[in-house]
């Protein structure tokens, strides 16, 4: 019996399961692919230098194995399972084992804290742990030990340092998918009673909100869910069948189960797990992509990766880059503009094409991404044109955990700096009286986990109440400015969301992050961590010397730098809302600290605290400020760090 198929806009078919209808639901996927698609390559996974490959095949019996294992232990339905480690199969298989039982993957961020694990674990009575490697194993033994004594079982991927001398509860996941292995051979219903067990009514997996303002919220995700979220996606050609994905993002972030597990049982992608996370970049290459998703951050990393590499190349290729690049940009600026290229503009286009553009990508392991994708905060609009004038159509898209990350993106051939696209097909968006974004669709999620009365307050009258304040232009294209609850006001009434102005000076690949101090006070301040890649390069670059982060941060020069990134923003902003002074802190914001989230979003409350007094020097008018800051060195030692801080003041717009 074949599929039934779905047509997409370009004529390609979406399969689906013959009875979806009935049965729609990511095991069922996985077993059709396993069934007609058997000897494809499901995943890759790059081992001590070597390509180690999983067909549909192999994918379906591992999972089948290690659900049957699962429940040996006593895992049933509705356990939620703490899945804690980088991108590895084994996670990936142990998470769709797990859903088979429909029980539920609860992921963590791989460095996420003891302290923040064991809220996670309270929350949802967690028992079971998959693990990758003895890092991961040893930070849950000390939870355990710690009082957590309702953690059961532990299975681990990596048996380096744990084989031969796992602690009680402590199980191999190879081990685990023997025995379940003997189960299936020793019952021969087992496999078929096992793949009807799921629905599409399921929880599929319990992700989590950033937790900007409190203890993060859980966000069930239900296969109902993820599937119309991937087929509104290919529906308006966002996922192709057959992409070559590589799955490098944290698995407990909602786009990577989305990716790596939804749209590739859906579309049956094939998915390339790199070695390490420190090799991601170079075995990109390898892996050379279709379908290729970064953070903006990520690409403005990339982007100077070329220029420090541009900078160090030989003179011929230098000349050859300053020569082709700034048309191309260009080019590509006055195309956004509706402006087309003429006949010798395409000439000299494609001979850049062969001389540089095409050897950058190349390079960089993009040569084959047709789908190129950024999303999480605003791109800066040099770093957008610029891998557009390398001839990657790249693209913003929107989405949260709450719509599995796929509510609108910009289409192909409608491209606009400050927009971030137009609804997917089945996703109805409309703007509150208020300016909130609001949404509906398949989707969206149900509620939070455990929290009606948060699920009240974001569900309400049919509606998702995003958060983000915004609103949508005359042909249909949705602007971002920033969360509803970030709306904040001057001491002179003035009206602000200060993300907004963060973005904007984030755009310069010198600052990495950046926080806007202004709530109630007569003018806006920032707080800026550089980034000290590229300003590191910068310094290198213009003989500043220096021996520290901390020591960069405070040279003149540098100041001189952010100053001018100050300048650039402030021509854009009303004059109420210009930036009028900053400090350049001693450290990044850090994540170990509270000051940020593991998606690096700013905690407000946290940052007003721990930077007390050099808030307070920067609107007293002070011109530096001796600042200190109690710290925990690794022994668990306590002590105090010292920095003395300037404080600059930004002149006006227009003014010097």
């Amino acid at each position: 019996m074949q599929p039934e198929e779905e047509p997409m806009p370009d004529g390609q078919p979406v399969a689906r399961h013959p009875d979806w209808k009935t049965a729609d639901n990511l095991v069922n996927l996985l077993r059709h692919n396993a069934e007609n698609h058997g000897d494809g390559i499901a995943m890759r996974e790059r081992e001590r230098g070597i390509w180690q490959e999983y067909t549909w095949r192999d994918y379906l019996d591992r999972v089948l194995c290690f659900a049957a294992g699962l429940e040996e232990l006593g895992v049933g339905a509705e356990d939620n399972i703490l899945v804690l480690g980088d991108n590895r199969p084994t996670l990936y298989f142990g998470m769709l084992g797990a859903i088979v039982l429909r029980a539920v993957p609860s992921p963590a961020y791989p460095d996420t804290t003891p302290e923040e694990i064991t809220g996670q674990m309270q929350r949802e009575d967690i028992r079971f742990a998959l693990a990758e490697d003895q890092e991961q194993v040893d930070k849950l033994l000390a939870i355990r030990e710690d009082g957590h004594e309702t953690l059961e079982r532990i299975i681990y991927d990596d048996p380096r340092g744990l084989t031969g001398k796992e602690p009680p509860g402590v199980v191999a996941f190879t081990d685990l998918v023997e025995r379940g292995r003997q189960r299936l051979d020793e019952q021969p219903d087992l496999s078929q009673d096992l793949l009807s067990r799921a629905t599409i009514h399921d929880i599929a997996v319990l992700l989590h909100s950033s937790g900007t303002t409190g203890a993060p919220k859980g966000v069930p995700l239900k296969h109902g869910h993820i599937l119309s979220g991937v087929r509104n996606a290919a529906a308006a050609g966002y996922f192709r069948e057959g992409e070559i994905h590589m799955a490098y993002l944290p698995m407990a972030w909602v786009g990577d189960f989305i990716f790596s597990v939804g749209a590739a049982l859906v579309l049956r992608f094939s998915v390339n797990i790199p070695e390490r996370q420190e090799t991601a970049l170079h075995d990109l290459r390898e892996i050379a992509p279709t379908l290729y998703f970064s953070s903006p951050r990520a690409w403005s990393n990339m982007l100077t990766r070329i220029q420090v590499g541009i900078d160090e190349a030989t003179g011929l290729k230098r000349w050859l880059y300053h020569r082709f690049m700034p048309f191309a940009v260009e080019l590509e600026r006055r195309r956004l503009e509706g402006r087309q290229p003429g006949t010798g503009e395409r000439f000299w286009r494609a001979l850049g094409e062969i001389l540089v553009y095409g050897p950058i990508k190349d390079q960089l392991g993009l040569a084959r991404v047709q789908r190129p994708y950024t999303a999480g905060e605003a791109i800066g609009e040099d770093v957008f044109l610029f891998f557009r004038a390398l001839g990657l159509n790249l693209r913003q898209f929107y989405g949260q955990t709450e719509n599995c990350a796929l509510a609108a993106a910009q289409d192909p051939d409608s491209i606009k700096l400050h927009t971030v696209g137009k609804p997917f097909p089945g996703v109805e968006i409309r703007i509150s009286e208020d300016g909130e974004i609001l949404m509906r669709a398949d989707n969206v999620f149900d509620g939070y986990y455990r929290k009606p009365e948060a699920t009240a307050e974001t569900l309400r009258d049919g509606w998702l109440h995003t958060g983000d304040a915004g609103y949508m232009e005359d042909d249909g294209q949705i602007v971002v400015l920033g969360r509803v609850s970030e709306v904040v006001y001057t001491a002179s009434g003035e009206r602000f969301i200060p993300t907004y102005v963060e973005n904007r000076l984030k755009f310069s690949q010198y600052i990495k992050d950046v926080c806007i101090l202004g709530q109630d006070r007569d003018f806006l301040a920032a707080l800026v961590a550089i980034d000290i890649s590229a300003v590191g390069h910068w310094a290198e670059e213009n003989g500043v010397p220096y021996t520290s982060f901390a020591d960069l941060s405070q040279k003149t020069p540098v100041y001189e730098l952010i100053r001018g990134v100050m300048d650039h923003v402030n021509a854009v902003l009303p004059e109420g809302l210009r930036i009028r002074r900053f400090v350049n802190l001693h450290k990044e914001f850090d994540p170990d600290d509270g000051e940020v989230t593991r998606t690096r979003k700013l905690r407000r409350n946290v940052i007003d605290a721990n930077y007390r007094p050099i808030i307070d020097a920067i609107y007293e008018g002070r011109d530096s400020v001796d600042y200190e800051a109690q710290i925990t060195y690794e022994t668990g030692e306590s002590g105090v760090l010292r920095r003395h801080l300037a404080v600059a003041d930004v002149a006006p717009s227009g003014e010097k």
